[in-house]
């Protein structure tokens, strides 16, 4: 019998380096010094080392491919400037790695179910889930399925492994209002987002509980689903309720692109008779006019953190060579096995 084929994993260890450090040298990644690169490539021609990828996949069965799961329409998710950070985010976690990422987006009128199936069938060795609804039910199929898979956005059903990656929206909230109301504001108004999507339940339940510390009564509520048209008529309906409004805190920028569109439709000045706070900075708060007050949304960080956990458990990357960004300066907290980034206020013209 020949001499067994020589491993990544011995090649890693004639190379003093860890088996991702071999890796991402063998892949021509970036993130390898020039020592480890020579002690790797010295160490492959040592040992005769040849990555076969096609003979690994059938051994391995897999697929060197990842899914990004967005339940949501592609009209949606190719105008919101919340999907483009994610898959920012995501490419700048995969650029040392030989993966393919596959985008699965729900499609309309579709059959319930058809992501599910797709991810069940081995098609993919691992998934990135964003923007999901309760409806979706993604965490049932993530358990049925046991593919490795992280979310980005807390999901609404837990279970035993699960990961997901997030920033603390209860607290994102919160600041919103804390922030309208030193201002000086006494009617705040929340233009909220879907209630079957944990982001915009999680920032309702912060805009509540800065209210009631404050010892001040919740003003008008109206939901939309984070896109500029239904903050329109969000705002719309916030008005006929009680136009006495003095502040509103909407759970998107693109909704508080709305609410401006409709406070400059009835002649009401902002920040002078109505201040407007959003929530992401994702490119839009700054150039709207006036410049929008806003609660950071770290997407990309979110998406890097949870591509490299996805990677952590796929066996590429291991867990102490878990990098941050360079220059993050958000504070980051594991709570109960989950990455929380803390939301920070980026004060404009608005309020």
């Amino acid at each position: 019998m020949g001499q067994q084929a020589p491993t990544l994993e011995e090649v890693a260890h004639a190379a003093g380096v860890s088996r991702s450090t071999a890796s991402r040298a063998i892949n021509g990644g970036s993130r390898v010094s020039p020592e480890a690169q020579q002690a790797v490539d010295d160490a492959i021609a040592r040992l005769g080392y040849v990555p076969n990828r096609a003979a690994r996949s059938l051994v391995t069965r897999r697929t060197n491919s990842i899914a990004l799961v967005v339940p949501e329409p592609d009209e949606r998710v190719l105008t919101d400037p919340f999907f483009a950070a994610t898959v920012r985010g995501i490419n700048s976690a995969l650029r040392d790695w030989d993966l393919q990422l596959v985008l699965l987006f729900a499609q309309p009128d579709e059959t319930p179910g058809r992501i599910s199936r797709y991810l069940r069938n081995g098609h993919v060795d691992g998934a990135i889930v964003v923007s999901h609804h309760r409806r979706d039910d993604l965490e049932g199929a993530i358990e049925d399925s046991r593919i490795p898979a992280v979310f980005v956005g807390r999901p609404f059903r837990d279970f035993p492994g699960l990961r997901f990656v997030d920033v603390d929206n209860v607290a994102g909230g919160f600041l919103a209002t804390n922030h309208l109301i030193a201002q000086g504001r006494t009617n705040i108004a929340h233009v909220g987002g879907p209630s079957d999507m944990a982001a915009g339940e999680d920032r309702l339940a912060g805009w509540r509980q800065a209210l009631t510390e404050a010892g001040m009564a919740e003003g008008p509520l109206a939901r939309g689903d984070f896109t500029t048209v239904s903050g329109v008529q969000a705002m719309e309906t916030i008005l006929a309720l009680d136009p006495t409004v003095d502040a509103v805190f909407a759970a998107s920028d693109l909704m508080a692109m709305g609410v401006l569109r409709v406070l400059a439709k009835h002649g009401r000045s902002v920040p002078e008779d109505v201040a407007v706070i959003g929530y992401d900075d994702l490119g839009v708060a700054e150039g709207s006019v006036p410049a929008l007050t806003t609660i950071s949304n770290p997407v990309v960080r979110m998406a890097r953190y949870a591509t490299d956990e996805l990677l952590v458990s796929l066996g590429f990357l291991d867990k102490d060579d878990f990098v941050a960004q360079a220059g993050d300066s958000v504070p980051v907290v594991e709570k109960d096995g989950h990455i929380i980034l803390a939301p920070v206020l980026v004060p404009r013209a608005s309020s």
